[in-house]
């Protein structure tokens, strides 16, 4: 056998093994495993996000994914959100900033959009959003567009404070002088911190918060499996401001945050901040994902601009099967409801988050 016609016959082969499906990582003991060696892969991509979100709303992993010989070669990520308010559809993936399929060098991903979409039509989604416009959906526009900011750790701790803008570093000397500290930790009543200052930031932006569940799972499946941490800052023993981060091989993300806004004049964020990006860079982190920021938030993008970020604009995608079109989304982080909310009593604040963010994605 010639060898032109035996490298024919194992590349025959060896394309026979590659297939599509429809995968639940959660019913696979060697999901993570597969995607940590996914050079591509995010923290989003692992079963620990998948089984948060499936504990705490009930959604149902539909994720795309090509395996050849073994090994995960592409998947996109999907959950499917039943409500009866806003209907079935698929999402890739709820609660998350950015996250699209993650492809080998040399594929292009676009027959995952079109499973995923067949999937869709099959079980009678109304529509499939994806949080990254990628050009591979063919057809595809944005439907909606944030920010995104990423900070550059390989530089080291000294080089990253230096790069920061001026007026961060002045309020990072503020709070030092003022006494606060910054502590780290990823047990429960870190999270029970966080969440106290969560939803009284939540209501001073005029919006209900997570239910206590979601974060509650975050510390069980990730934070407690050494996924991440929680930063605390104190002044004076009581806690200033306080943030979730997740951890993925040399990447890291800020994913929430949070503080006491009577004490803002300490500037606790500021120092809260610089001390985990120093952490992650003595650990060898090599970036910080700062999360999306809506193009309306200006302070909240000039904050992240002055940590040293590299910026670049995040879209989302969206696929109307009623229209059979890409279709437009509105960022609702504002309207009439910030003043309602606003108003609300913490009890009811948090009642209302739990009953609505099951239906929202």
């Amino acid at each position: 056998m010639s060898p032109a016609v035996q490298t024919e016959r194992q590349t025959s082969g060896r394309a026979s093994e590659s297939r599509l499906e429809i995968v639940n990582p959660l019913q696979r003991s060697d999901w993570d495993a597969l995607v940590a060696a996914h050079s591509r892969s995010t923290i989003f991509h692992g079963s620990e996000w998948a089984r948060v979100l499936a504990e705490t709303y009930g959604h149902v992993p539909q994720y795309v994914c090509r395996f050849d010989l073994g090994r995960l070669i592409e998947a996109l990520p999907i959950m499917e959100v039943n409500s009866w308010w806003k209907g079935r559809r698929g999402v890739s993936l709820p609660f998350t900033d950015s996250c699209g399929p993650i492809c080998e060098q040399n594929a292009d991903g676009c027959e995952l959009y079109q499973k995923a979409v067949d999937c869709g039509r099959e079980r009678r989604w109304k529509f499939f959003e994806c949080r990254d416009s990628s050009p591979s959906w063919d057809g595809a526009k944005p439907s909606l567009e944030f920010y995104g900011h990423v900070v550059n750790l390989e530089v080291g701790a000294d080089r990253v404070f230096k790069g920061m803008d001026s007026s961060i570093r002045r309020g990072v000397r503020k709070a030092e002088a003022a006494g606060l500290k910054v502590e780290f930790s990823s047990d429960a009543e870190s999270i029970r911190i966080y969440y106290d200052l969560h939803c009284q930031t939540r209501r001073r932006h005029g919006l209900p918060p997570q239910p206590f569940r979601f974060f509650e799972n975050i510390q069980r499946y990730m934070l407690g499996a050494g996924k991440g941490f929680v930063a605390i800052s104190r002044f004076e023993g009581q806690p200033a401001s306080a943030a979730v981060f997740f951890r993925h091989g040399k990447e890291a993300m800020y994913k929430f945050g949070a503080s006491n806004f009577s004490m803002q004049q300490h500037r606790p964020n500021n120092l809260m901040m610089w001390e985990a990006m120093r952490r992650c860079a003595e650990e060898g982190v090599s970036s910080l994902n700062l999360g999306r920021s809506s193009l309306s938030n200006d302070g909240l993008r000039r904050f992240k601009l002055g940590l040293g970020a590299a910026e670049q604009k995040l879209q989302y995608a969206k696929y109307d099967f009623l229209s059979k079109q890409f279709v437009a989304d509105v960022d609702r982080v504002e309207g009439w409801f910030n003043r309602v909310f606003s108003r609300m009593p913490l009890s009811m604040l948090r009642l209302a988050g739990a009953s609505l963010y099951p239906h929202l994605s």
